[in-house]
Parts: C-alpha cells; sequence; structure tokens
C-alpha cells in the first residue's frame, strides 16, 4: 500500500533522513521506532505531504505522491494524527470529529461518524463538550477519531501513547488494535518499543535518520541488541 525509496530530506542544509525504505502493505499494523530527535516526524511529514524530499520516493497504491499537496493526500487515503494531538479546543467533540471529513468521506459523515463513536464511546457520552476540558487520554481518542472520519486506508499515528498514564497507554494500544482490525493499516510512530512490537507485524528501528533494524515485530523485540539499546535488558 505504501512504499517509500531511498527517501532523503531535511530542513535547508540540514540532511535528516538518508535514503530510507519502508513498506507498509494493506491490513498492517506497522511500528517506526526511535528516540526523540533521529527523524520520526520528518518521514511522518514527508509521507503526508508537508515536506518535499530532496531524494527518493513515496507511492501509495501504485502511485507516487512526493510532491501532492497534503490535502490531496488526504483526499488519496492517508490520515496523519500528529504527536501533541493537535486539536480545537474551543470547538466541541462534534466539531472536531466533523473536521476530520472535510477533505474525504464527505458523503458518509454520518456512516463514519457513528463508527468512530462506536470505537470511543467516551467522546459519544460528551459530544456537546469543549475539547479543551478532556483529559489527555481523552483528547488522543479525538485525535484518532477526527483522523478515521476521512475514511483512511493508511492511519499514521504519531506517538499516540506520549505523556499518557500507563492504564491509559495499555487502552490506546487495545484501541489501535481494534482499528486495524476494522481493516485500517496503521503506521505507528512510537517510543514505546515493547507496546508497539507487540501489536504490530513488522517494525523499523530509526536511528540518526537511518534504519539500524527492521524485521517482524516478534523478531525484533527477542533481538539482544535492541532489548539492551531501547529495553535496558
Amino acid at each position: 500500500m505504501l512504499e517509500i525509496s531511498g527517501i532523503q530530506a531535511g530542513y535547508g542544509s540540514m540532511a535528516v533522513l538518508q535514503g530510507l525504505d519502508l513498506q507498509v502493505k494493506a491490513g498492517e499494523i506497522v511500528a517506526l521506532l526511535g528516540s526523540n530527535g533521529v527523524g520520526k516526524t520528518t518521514l511522518n511529514n514527508v509521507i503526508s505531504g508537508f515536506i518535499r524530499p530532496t531524494a527518493g520516493s513515496v507511492s501509495f497504491k501504485g502511485e507516487v505522491i512526493n510532491g501532492r499537496k497534503p490535502s490531496e493526500i488526504v483526499a488519496a487515503g492517508i490520515a496523519q494524527v500528529p504527536e501533541g494531538r493537535k486539536i480545537f479546543p474551543n470547538l466541541t467533540i462534534r466539531e472536531n470529529l466533523r473536521l476530520g471529513a472535510y477533505r474525504r468521506a464527505t458523503a458518509r459523515v454520518e456512516q463514519n461518524f457513528e463508527r468512530v463513536c462506536t470505537i470511543f464511546p467516551r467522546l459519544k457520552e460528551r459530544l456537546g463538550q469543549s475539547a479543551g476540558t478532556l483529559s489527555g487520554g481523552e483528547q488522543q481518542m479525538l485525535a484518532i477519531g477526527r483522523g478515521m472520519m476521512s475514511e483512511p486506508d493508511l492511519l499514521i499515528l504519531d506517538e499516540p501513547s506520549l505523556g499518557l498514564s500507563p492504564l491509559m497507554v495499555e487502552e490506546m494500544f487495545a484501541l489501535i488494535t481494534k482499528i486495524n482490525a476494522d481493516g485500517v493499516a496503521v503506521l505507528l510512530v512510537e517510543q514505546n518499543v515493547m507496546q508497539s512490537l507487540g501489536v504490530a507485524k513488522r517494525a523499523y528501528v530509526l536511528e540518526q535518520g537511518r534504519f539500524v533494524m527492521q524485521g517482524e515485530a516478534a523478531t525484533l523485540l527477542a533481538d539482544p541488541q535492541l532489548r539492551q539499546a531501547y529495553l535496558g535488558m
């Protein structure tokens, strides 16, 4: 579904991504792992059209999409839930969700609204509440629900567990699995190695703009090098 080939990108003269190759197949959860500052969000923004690569290509469902506008990439079927949620705090939950259908699936807003409320019943209970009054976990649910409103074929989740309590982290990863079971491919961009490898089929480990490890999630989880570097084991 998504194929990244030889991607190089950065900011001005500063190179960040140094020739990355990555694939996400239909129906997969693929984890992109790495600590802060290694280029994870830069890669997300290349995929979503906010940053143009200096070399390489991004293809989605067989078509090259690098160079397209972000709105066109959303319309093609990719939704990104950014780090930090980026909800509209002064709008209600209902209004935030409906904004997610602005560029895609406008004919099925009501059906998708009900689908999101089924996945996130906690949001359904308070649709008229201002989004800024929600807890951190509820805001993350809202951000993911807003992404789901566009009926994405691929959902990019950037640090969905960031700042959440351990109990809410468990719930968030269970919800990601539920969304994937509904047929949505997920690129899960995380620092939480253990939880991410527990739900992903495959994973890539990014360090300083390069992939240093990749493969089946279960295999990586058992790798001594990864366990020492990221889990302290």
